[in-house]
């Protein structure tokens, strides 16, 4: 894994980057805080170590810096500072784990491998967009070439539905289950209905259709179909 490795003591700095090498992880090494945000926004990274202690800019607020920019890396804190209180400040500041000098060595690697297994954290989806058809999911907004389209709760969910699955067919199944939690065909025209109602609102008016019927299949919203 690749690591970046904050502490402004040299001598615990190369024994802590031996340590990790050896373990074969790839480490950048730095000793101020303004590097460790600058490495951390400009690089990517599986794991950062930081000691809290480093002086100007110190581990505590380098995080916070790299957190506010969006780095989502799993962060380790190295410290001498083992209060209750200091844990939880370094918590709230974004660390995902404490590690209290002095140390052993086979437990920073363990922890570091723990946090590296850690899945990425997934983007979260704010809009949606196929061709000059959006949704903004926060609004709950729908528009199609700038102007604004009213749904219905349920159409605003079956249209959200497709587009998260743009370009894949979506089965009468798949639509039952997730946009009106049945686990059973009622056996109506229920889906039919609103696809109508949805496409004379999403399609009506525009050149060229999104939302398509796939016989004997279902239905897909795609702008190359």
């Amino acid at each position: 894994m690749k690591l970046l490795l904050l502490e402004d003591d040299k001598d615990v700095r190369e024994r802590v980057a031996r340590l990790l090498r050896a373990a074969g992880h790839v480490v950048d090494e730095c000793s101020t805080g303004p590097d460790a945000i600058f490495l951390g926004t400009t690089n990517s990274y599986a794991v950062l170590i930081l000691d809290r202690m480093v002086r100007g800019v110190d581990g505590l607020n380098a995080l916070k810096a790299l957190r506010a920019a969006g780095v989502q890396t799993p962060a380790l804190f190295l410290t001498a500072m083992d209060d209750v209180s200091d844990r939880v400040e370094g918590l709230e500041a974004g660390a995902d784990d404490y590690l209290v000098k002095p140390f052993a060595g086979t437990e920073l690697l363990a922890r570091v491998a723990a946090l590296g297994r850690r899945p990425p954290v997934a983007e979260i989806t704010t809009h949606l967009k196929v061709a000059d058809l959006e949704i903004d999911l926060l609004k709950r907004a729908v528009t199609r070439g700038g102007k604004p389209i009213d749904l219905q709760q349920q159409e605003y969910k079956l249209l959200e539905f497709l587009m998260q699955h743009a370009g894949e067919i979506v089965t009468r199944t798949m639509l039952l289950e997730n946009v009106w939690s049945f686990h059973f065909d009622p056996g109506t025209n229920l889906i039919e209905s609103h696809m109508s109602r949805l496409r004379a609102k999403v399609d009506r008016g525009f050149d060229r259709e999104l939302i398509h019927t796939v016989r004997g299949a279902g239905y897909r919203l795609d702008a190359d179909a």
